[in-house]
């Protein structure tokens, strides 16, 4: 979906490019659709704990592989990001 969102100019942060690294591409999935994606890796999870608005129907947009069974998806991007960074 990240993929998606940066080749249409879609708003969708990604401070990590992907890596798995940050939550800053959080989106909010429809019920529906959240139901017919893989469920999420433990890793990603560990990242999802450290969003911003967090809800039951939420994935981080670098780890929605997207399918068929996904076509006609829409999300929202919650209106603000948890960038951390660690300095040092």
């Amino acid at each position: 979906m990240l993929d998606l969102a940066q080749r249409y100019d879609i708003d969708l942060e990604c401070a990590c490019e992907g890596s798995l690294a940050c939550s800053t591409c959080h989106v909010i999935c429809e019920p529906e659709y959240f139901d017919k994606m893989e469920e999420p890796s433990d890793e990603e999870n560990d990242m999802l704990d450290l969003a911003f608005g967090l809800t039951e129907t939420s994935r981080l947009g670098c780890q929605i592989e997207m399918n068929k069974d996904l076509d006609g998806i829409t999300v929202r991007i919650p209106s603000a990001t948890r960038n951390l960074r660690v300095d040092g």
